[in-house]
């Protein structure tokens, strides 16, 4: 990680979270960080707490929904006035909303397309041509994908939102093929967690707090910095490794799916599927 220190690194959705772990790990390795998400409170306050910290990077906090394409533009604007321009993406934002197939909303569809699927290609897009005016041509750009990105559970809560994850592995793939074609060592990669402990299952079941709760109290899950640990594992492989995709989950999260999938059907409540994140 010694070669990032003093470059520039966009963190989404880095209120909570892995989001936040991201940007505190990066400060703590001395990058440059913006930190951008609707809720720009909680990033000044982690900002304020990693200086006073004495990590030798910084965190910029930048107020910016990101369903909106003129906020992202603008923002990318405002980073190349304060930075010159951005060095790696961290494109960790996203959201699910319990919209099933045959009974969802149009509305939470659309909101998962425009911040899981939009938000992650406009983002993408305005980094590598950051980085391309500026001839930098050892960049990073890193998705937050999901084990939701990979298969399909039986929830039907989760099926939109699998859907916009297996975009996101579509999108990583075409990403490393274009940079390829355009003769650029930036790199792309993919990390698709498991169950996080997140505010992810609350949001998801904003009404229903029990039921979310629930979701994480079987097992062992993994936690925010398991995941900026692996961001800083494939930040710091050497130039010439690309690594393309990182899958990790707790060691007991695929037992303890079955198991308790099997306990909520003999006891003949709602079945809640512990693996879809």
């Amino acid at each position: 990680m010694e070669r990032w220190k003093g470059r520039v690194a966009l963190v989404t959705g880095a209120s909570v979270g892995i989001g936040a772990a991201v940007a505190r790990t990066l400060v703590q390795h001395g990058m440059k960080v913006v930190g951008c998400a609707r809720n720009v409170e909680k990033i000044e306050k982690l900002s304020a707490e990693c200086q006073s910290a004495g990590y030798p990077g910084t965190l910029v906090p930048y107020k910016c929904d990101l369903s909106s394409e003129e906020e992202i533009l603008s923002m990318f604007s405002a980073i190349k006035t304060l930075h010159r321009g951005v060095d790696v993406c961290i494109n960790n934002a996203g959201l699910g909303c319990a919209e099933p197939l045959l009974s969802g909303k149009t509305d939470g569809w659309r909101t998962m397309m425009n911040v899981n699927v939009l938000a992650l290609s406009i983002c993408t897009r305005e980094a590598y041509q950051s980085m391309k005016e500026r001839s930098v041509d050892d960049g990073h750009i890193i998705n937050i994908n999901s084990m939701g990105g990979h298969r399909v559970v039986p929830n039907s809560d989760g099926h939109f939102y699998s859907a916009t994850k297996h975009a996101v592995t579509a999108l990583t793939e075409g990403l490393r093929q274009e940079l390829r074609e355009a003769k650029t060592h930036i790199r792309a990669s993919c990390i698709s967690p498991g169950l996080v402990e997140t505010e992810f299952a609350f949001r998801l079941y904003n009404n229903n707090p029990g039921k979310a709760a629930a979701i994480y109290e079987h097992i062992k899950c993994l936690e925010a910095n398991d995941i900026a640990s692996a961001v800083t594992y494939v930040l710091g492989a050497p130039p010439h490794v690309q690594i393309g995709d990182v899958l990790m989950r707790s060691v007991e999260q695929l037992y303890h799916v079955n198991h308790v999938a099997r306990h909520y059907q003999c006891i003949g409540k709602q079945k809640i599927n512990l693996n879809s994140t």
